[in-house]
């Protein structure tokens, strides 16, 4: 708790030293006597933070502390419920998570679930151990080995991708590219959560310097594209079922189209894409170089978007397609038209975090 143990007069002695007596009251608390050596730290604001060296030890090592937890899991208790708790608890920074199930059934019945959740949502954690009535996962991947920038990067990589493997499906023979999105999808969201667990161990530690960030405020503005890639991603995964279910009602002979795309029209999404997928590079590049005025032209282009996405909805429209086939076709346009809008966030994001240096 916070307390004013009143002010003190700085006195100058010997060649322009400068001295000042610390609060009796405070020196009992934190036992330092004659010898003691204190830790001087400068804050943002210019005000200064004293730490005695065996306080600050005592910090450290409860740093490196494993966070354990225990979950109870009864026999009612859903498959759903329980990742989401399992979840939770990787974002809030758990090392180990220990599972206790009633009985050996109750373990079995949620078994599958466990092992899906670690294997594709859970970066770098694993099963370690598991009993009759328990299931141990232990988080083993540290907060220097994937840093926030590079695991962000990774995650535009992916999502995009995904993005242009929905517009190569549209021509594409079968549903192969079915498992591939969604594999990218599981890639993206695992990365997501990752992040996020980033994100929240250095925001409480304040550990923002850490990260390249000027100010606690910034860790918002990366926890927005995060966001924003997995919708990316999950928008691909929404559109790549809804080309699948296209292409079996052609294969089952309920919709009639030999020709289930128009050339003109997949040319001009097609180029459309290209375009936000690189504009969208473009704004993430300018984010983590801080560079205002980049992002200040990607912003003013972006406003030209909306009247090219619009073209091409008229477009469909004018050709009078199959609705099923026009449906999937405006699918596209959307998710399409949603990455210009992560484009505007992104841009914004860092003209609100770099303003102070472009002004000053």
């Amino acid at each position: 708790m916070e307390r004013d143990l009143g002010s003190r007069k700085v006195q100058c002695v010997g060649r322009g030293s400068f001295i000042i007596s610390l609060p009796k009251e405070w020196v009992h608390e934190m036992k330092i006597g004659r010898g003691s050596e204190i830790i001087f730290k400068v804050l943002e604001d210019g005000s200064a933070l004293l730490i005695p060296r065996e306080s600050f030890k005592d910090r450290g090592s409860e740093k490196t502390a494993l966070k354990e937890y225990w979950l109870y899991v009864k026999p009612e208790d859903s498959f759903e419920s329980l990742c989401r708790k399992i979840m939770a608890l990787y974002i809030v920074g758990a090392d180990i998570i220990h599972l206790r199930f009633k009985d050996k059934s109750c373990l079995q019945k949620h078994r599958t679930a466990i092992n899906d959740l670690v294997k594709n949502d859970l970066l770098g954690s694993e099963i370690i151990d598991e009993s009759e009535n328990e299931i141990t996962i232990r988080i083993l991947i540290n907060h220097s080995s994937l840093p926030v920038e590079m695991a962000i990067r990774r995650m535009a990589v992916l999502a995009l991708a995904a993005n242009k493997e929905v517009i190569s499906a549209l021509k594409s023979e079968g549903n192969n590219f079915m498992k591939a999105i969604s594999d990218t999808y599981n890639d993206v969201n695992r990365l997501n959560l990752y992040v996020i667990r980033q994100l929240k161990y250095h925001l409480e530690r304040g550990l923002f310097k850490e990260l390249g960030f000027k100010s606690p405020k910034e860790f918002l503005g990366y926890r927005i594209v995060a966001n924003d890639l997995k919708s990316i991603a999950s928008n691909a995964l929404h559109v790549a079922n809804n080309i699948s279910s296209l292409k079996k009602l052609i294969e089952d002979g309920i919709l009639i189209s030999k020709e289930p795309l128009d050339e003109e029209i997949y040319a001009q999404i097609s180029d459309f894409c290209s375009l936000m997928h690189k504009t969208y590079e473009e704004s993430l590049k300018a984010m983590f170089k801080r560079d205002y005025e980049e992002a200040d032209k990607i912003l003013s282009k972006i406003e030209k978007y909306s009247d090219m996405e619009r073209n091409i909805a008229v477009a469909i429209f004018a050709k009078k397609l199959d609705p099923n086939i026009a449906l999937t076709l405006g699918l596209i346009l959307d998710a399409l038209r949603r990455i210009i809008e992560y484009c505007r966030n992104i841009t914004e994001i860092t003209l609100n975090r770099t303003i102070d240096d472009f002004v000053s």
